[in-house]
């Protein structure tokens, strides 16, 4: 008898022993029983770290999963048993993808507030067998916008309210700095620096822009003033502060803009600095107008 190799061993101890999981037995009594496990096992590659990063699975219950797997393959063209594993699929990534999402967009990092899982589920379930008793499906998307923009608004003034009352009371004093004025009603305030004499910009213009960024307790948050280079886009590429600015600027001027938070990002956050209702304040050094 030839002497099997203790690798060799362990594997045929592997595929063919019995699985407490209810996993088949592999029979590699051919070189097709022995591509077909190979394909099987190389359609497996990433899974694991699948099932870990993207399905959230504790590999403390792989078990459960392969017992999960068996049925799910040995149900095979079985409508029912598909019609379930399609909906714990769907109820998993409900539980863990969407009720947090929807936490997440509505109440930010306030682990205090949170949506209801069971009227979630409820008005899921209503849709899909199209239940009409409460509200249409029409009904359900007008309300949701709607109230979605109310509570996350609530939401946000609750948390950062003293940030917009701070900004508010800084404009009030900045309009009544001399030499300040407004644009256009808009709440924008401006100061010239330099007078340009160059072309003034329309919103579709291409203009060459040097800048610097403040919040109102001096903060500097981004710029290019010293740069060698100025920056190009277009001036409706940027926020309605700055859209405004622009077009009534002639290029070669520099003024410092006063922007409420309402013509700049309101009740968004902007990278890690610029918080929901931050009042900003620029320098902005109009270069030229066109690519």
């Amino acid at each position: 008898m030839k002497k099997i190799s203790v690798i060799a061993a362990a594997f045929m101890a592997l595929v063919m022993g019995s699985c407490s999981n209810g996993t088949p037995k592999a029979e590699l009594k051919s070189d097709v029983d022995s591509l077909c496990y190979a394909i099987g096992m190389a359609n497996s590659q990433g899974l694991k770290d699948y099932l870990v990063m993207r399905m959230g699975v504790d590999t403390t219950y792989l078990n459960e999963f392969i017992k999960g797997l068996n049925e799910g393959a040995n149900a095979g063209d079985n409508k029912k048993m598909q019609a379930y594993f399609a909906g714990v699929q769907i109820g998993q990534q409900l539980s863990v993808q969407m009720v947090p999402g929807l936490n997440q967009e509505l109440f930010g990092a306030d682990s205090s507030l949170y949506v209801g899982q069971n009227n979630f589920v409820a008005g899921f379930v209503a849709g899909t067998i199209e239940d009409t008793v409460v509200m249409t499906m029409e009904d359900a998307n007008l309300y949701a916008e709607k109230n979605m923009r109310q509570i996350k608004a609530r939401q946000m003034e609750a948390q950062y309210g003293e940030n917009k009352k701070a900004g508010e009371a800084f404009m009030a004093e900045i309009a009544k700095k001399e030499g300040v004025k407004q644009l256009e009603e808009s709440g924008v305030y401006y100061e010239v620096i330099t007078e340009g004499k160059g072309q003034i910009p329309a919103d579709t213009s291409f203009v060459k822009v040097k800048y610097e960024g403040t919040l109102i307790d001096g903060t500097v948050f981004d710029g290019n003033l010293d740069a060698e280079k100025p920056m190009t886009f277009r001036c409706n590429q940027v926020i309605p502060g700055w859209t405004l600015a622009l077009t009534h600027m002639p290029a070669g001027s520099k003024w410092k803009v006063y922007i409420p938070q309402e013509m700049a990002y309101g009740e968004r956050e902007a990278g890690a600095v610029i918080k929901p209702y931050s009042t900003l304040v620029f320098i902005i050094d109009l270069v030229s107008v066109g690519k």
